[in-house]
């Protein structure tokens, strides 16, 4: 399995990477503790070496207690931990049904303090801006980021959900490493960015890979998601017309998969890996056969021929997907 870079940093990781959230955030009520922790040690055995948290992925245990996602995966690989790189986000908080941004350099500092307690270790491979704070220049964040390599407390940094002129501008104070926006099949519309990662050295984590679950095959208008603990009781794909609009997709990912013996997950994600050498999907699961699936996937080749014949599908298809422009 070939690594992939992470920008100039040097750091190398697996070219498919694993999405922490689920285990105890938007993916129905959080697994317990020693569950998780056996899940993601499976995962490392599988061979992912990147693994992304942030300090915002929580939930509630059945015993009333917070769920930590950092504490799960902290605990996880902690045995492993110079074998890994680990990624977690700092900036966002859950206010109900909205997002809170705080990227103050207070709060920056307070949080890295935090996740670095909660992960049990003492440095953190990749540290990203979750959210832009519009009340916060990306100088200023980039500023203390810089503060924050120098001390040790990280190795490098990132932004979720960047646009170019807030990456442009916060790469010129320090070198930005990743960004991580969502990107899929379905979700194409950050694709201008591609340029600029290239130009700059920059790697583009994707998350939510397989719309969350759409581009599996696995789910469909009928299922039934846990409300309020399952986001995906609420996208809309998963409704009687976003499912339709999707149907079209779902009988190119199984006609390719066939051809290739492959499953839907896998094309999907192995066209993501074509697309560009800097591009690591980040899809997750509870399920080590659904993480085993998906690992798979870098071993799947996609031809020039065959990557321009899907581009020249998709380019004709439109989608009700979460997070959709």
């Amino acid at each position: 399995m070939e690594l992939r870079k992470l920008g100039t940093s040097g750091i190398k990781v697996s070219p498919i990477g694993l999405g922490c959230m689920g285990i105890t955030h938007a993916s129905g009520t959080p697994m317990e503790k020693k569950d998780g922790v056996e899940v993601l040690r499976k995962a490392y055995e599988m061979g992912y070496t990147f693994f992304d948290t942030a300090e915002c992925y929580t939930g509630i245990y059945p015993s009333g207690e917070i769920a930590y996602n950092e504490e799960v995966v902290g605990e996880a690989l902690r045995p492993i931990r110079n074998n890994i790189v680990l990624a977690t986000k700092f900036g966002v908080q859950h206010g109900g049904n909205h997002l809170i941004m705080d990227s103050r350099p207070e709060t920056i500092r307070t949080s890295v303090e935090g996740s670095l307690k909660r992960l049990g270790t003492n440095y953190i491979d990749l540290y990203y801006q979750h959210r832009i704070d519009p009340n916060v220049a990306p100088e200023e964040v980039a500023g203390v980021m810089e503060e924050l390599i120098k001390e040790g407390k990280i190795r490098a940094w990132g932004i979720s959900e960047v646009n170019e002129e807030y990456l442009r501008r916060a790469h010129a104070v320090c070198p930005v490493t990743a960004i991580q926006n969502r990107y899929s099949m379905m979700a194409r519309w950050y694709e201008p960015l591609f340029p600029v990662a290239e130009e700059l050295g920059i790697s583009y984590i994707a998350f939510s890979p397989l719309g969350n679950g759409f581009l599996t095959g696995k789910y469909d208008n009928h299922t039934k998601f846990e409300e309020g603990n399952d986001f995906r009781s609420i996208m809309p794909q998963y409704t009687e017309s976003g499912y339709e609009k999707g149907r079209e997709l779902l009988t190119l990912l199984h006609d390719l998969a066939e051809k290739k013996y492959a499953t839907p997950a896998q094309i999907s994600l192995a066209w993501m890996l074509a697309k560009k050498p800097f591009i690591i999907p980040i899809p997750g699961s509870r399920k080590p056969e659904r993480l085993k699936e998906n690992l798979g996937a870098a071993e799947i080749v996609l031809g020039k021929e065959e990557m321009a014949e899907i581009d020249e599908k998709l380019n004709t298809m439109e989608f009700d997907v979460f997070g959709g422009h």
